[in-house]
Parts: C-alpha cells; sequence; structure tokens
C-alpha cells in the first residue's frame, strides 16, 4: 500500500509541477516513446534473466505490493514458540521432538504459531538445524558457521531481485535515449515542416528522455532499494533463530537462550524483557 502511495506522490508531484509550469499535458502523453523504452527494458530483462530469476522477481515485486514486514508480534511469536521448544527438549530431550520435526504442520508446538509454519525457510532452518543437534555433536561454533552458510546462502538469492531490478533501472536513463535520438530521426525527416511542427515533434522526442529518466529514479530504482529492504529484513528475522540455537546449544537454560535471540532483535520491532517475561508467564498457565 505504501508503494502505491509513494508512487501516487511521485506522479503527482512532477506531473502537478509540469502543470504549475503551464505545461501542456497532452505533450507528455507519447505511446511510441512507452512502447520503445519499456518494451526495450522488458526484452532486456528477459535477455539477461533465466527463469528462474523472473520467478523471484515476480515473487518480490508481489511481496512489495503485500506490505510484507516483521512486526513485533512476529518476533515475539518465535521467541516464544522457541522456548516452548527448548524446554520440552531440557525436560523430555532431544528425542522427544524427533516428531515435531519430522512433520511441524502436525506438531503441537508449532500449530499455534501459523505465521510460522507458513515461512518455509524459517520452518527449514529450524527443523533442519534441530535434526542436526539431534544426530550429531555438532560444538556450538561449528553449528553457528553451519547456520551462517545456509544464511549467507539464502540472503543471496533473496537478493537476486533487487540486483536484477536494479540493472533494469540503470539501462532505462540510456533507453530513454534511444527513445530520443528516433524521435529525433522522425524530425528530421520532417525537416521542412513549418517550425510549429518541428517544435512538437522535438518535444515529442525530448519525452523519451524524460520518461527514462523518471522511471529509473521515481519507480524502477525505489523498488529494487524495497526488494533490497525485504531481503535485510528477512535475514534479520531468520538470525533470531540462529542465535537463540546457538546459545542453547551452547548450555544456556531454556530462557537465557530465549533472551540471547530477543537481544538480536531489531530495535525498533523488539519486545522488551518484561513484555516477553509476561507471555511466558501466559503459556506456562
Amino acid at each position: 500500500m505504501l508503494t502505491i502511495i509513494g508512487a501516487v506522490f511521485v506522479l503527482v508531484s512532477v506531473i502537478g509541477g509540469y502543470l504549475l509550469g503551464h505545461g501542456n499535458l497532452s505533450v507528455l502523453f507519447q505511446p511510441a516513446e512507452l512502447v520503445i523504452i519499456f518494451g526495450a527494458a522488458i526484452g532486456a530483462f528477459i535477455i539477461a534473466s533465466p527463469p528462474k530469476v523472473i520467478k523471484l522477481v515476480i515473487g518480490g515485486v508481489k511481496n512489495i505490493l503485500s506490505g510484507k514486514a516483521y512486526s513485533k508480534d512476529d518476533y515475539m511469536n518465535v521467541l516464544l514458540m522457541m522456548s516452548e521448544v527448548f524446554s520440552k527438549i531440557r525436560k523430555e530431550g532431544l528425542v522427544s521432538i524427533e516428531a515435531d520435526v519430522d512433520d511441524p504442520e502436525k506438531s503441537p508446538i508449532f500449530s499455534k504459531y501459523p505465521k510460522f509454519l507458513s515461512n518455509h525457510h524459517a520452518v527449514t532452518l529450524l527443523t533442519d538445524t534441530l535434526r542436526t543437534v539431534m544426530t550429531t555433536s555438532i560444538a556450538p561454533y561449528e553449528l553457528e558457521s553451519l547456520i551462517d552458510t545456509e544464511l549467507e546462502s539464502h540472503h543471496e538469492e533473496l537478493m537476486i531481485p533487487a540486483h536484477s531490478i536494479n540493472t533494469v533501472a540503470d539501462g532505462l536513463p540510456g533507453l530513454g535515449i534511444v527513445a530520443a535520438v528516433m524521435g529525433i530521426v522522425i524530425t528530421m525527416g520532417k525537416i521542412n515542416e513549418p517550425p510549429e511542427v518541428l517544435g512538437h515533434h522535438v518535444g515529442a522526442a525530448l519525452v523519451g528522455t524524460f520518461l527514462g529518466v523518471l522511471s529509473c529514479y521515481g519507480f524502477v530504482g525505489p523498488v529494487a532499494k524495497n526488494l533490497e529492504y525485504i531481503a535485510n529484513e528477512e535475514k534479520e528475522f531468520l538470525n533470531i533463530f540462529k542465535i537463540a540455537l546457538v546459545a542453547f546449544v551452547g548450555g544456556a537454560a531454556p530462557q537465557i537462550a530465549v533472551e540471547f535471540g530477543r537481544r538480536g532483535v531489531p530495535g525498533n520491532v523488539r519486545p522488551s524483557f518484561l513484555e516477553v517475561e509476561e507471555a511466558l508467564r501466559q503459556i506456562r498457565k
């Protein structure tokens, strides 16, 4: 929603300023320039992107439009869920969570947190790590390195849409110039026409440069930056699992391991110590 509002602000500001300068709005409507610039941009994107990248970009754009963002409640639920998992392990042993790990959707613990279950990467990270802990005697520092490798790999994949869209944005001003040059070529073919006709065609040609630059810095570039923020936010969210798991495997009590995780939550969405403590009391009742 905020993305759409931002796009509206860009259009209103640019067009409004143009009209305040007594510009002729009909001059800006140049379908041929739009076809040249955006048709070429889409074609170049398809040439540069394997099918996997195209799917990732489409999914990333959907995330932008849906306004996906992790809230304080999301982090709180993760902390509470891991507290339950750690407490069960501490009381009944690692074997007690084998059924939960093998079938998370039927787990009495995980089923309480549908938002977690809907996050495929979070579920995979947690269950795979718990399987590793159950089947091997891995040291905490080795576990941390192992999870870091997975997080880095996942983050690089999440950054692919941002890099791809940014490449398109970088090319838009150049494509705008291509459209402008083609407009000038058309204008030169009408060199015998009256000055007002030539002026109209020159203005139409310059609209190509205008559209290329505006699309780059007003729309496509900001979309790429938004995708980058989403990728970084996902990494921050998954990092909480790593911090808490490493602390617990290192010998920390469940409550201390959860506190380690809480300290890793970004400050603007971090639950307070008292909020987590109160929520844990409610679970134990």
